[in-house]
């Protein structure tokens, strides 16, 4: 049922193209390529059993965790709010 000026599945096409977007974000940010033996931030030595279970590594994880964590403050928002969101 719609409400207001919204049609019949406006919520979840919002949720549909929601995650989409995340998906595409998150497949761009996989790394490509091949691993780097020393981080490319710090130039700590990468460990060879890290290079080998993440395909293209360029971080070590002291870096990757701060990287992280950074992009985890920088998500959570909803930018294609509508009506409805921006009122709650």
């Amino acid at each position: 049922m719609a409400g207001g000026w919204t049609s019949d599945g406006a919520v979840q096409e919002q949720i549909d193209s929601s995650i989409e977007d995340a998906i595409a974000r998150a497949r761009s940010q996989l790394p490509k390529g091949e691993s780097l033996s020393h981080c490319e931030e710090c130039d700590a030595p990468i460990p060879e059993a890290r290079r080998q279970a993440v395909p293209g590594v360029r971080l070590c994880v002291a870096c990757q965790g701060a990287h992280d964590k950074a992009q985890q403050a920088a998500s959570g928002y909803n930018r294609r709010g509508s009506k409805d969101s921006q009122l709650r």
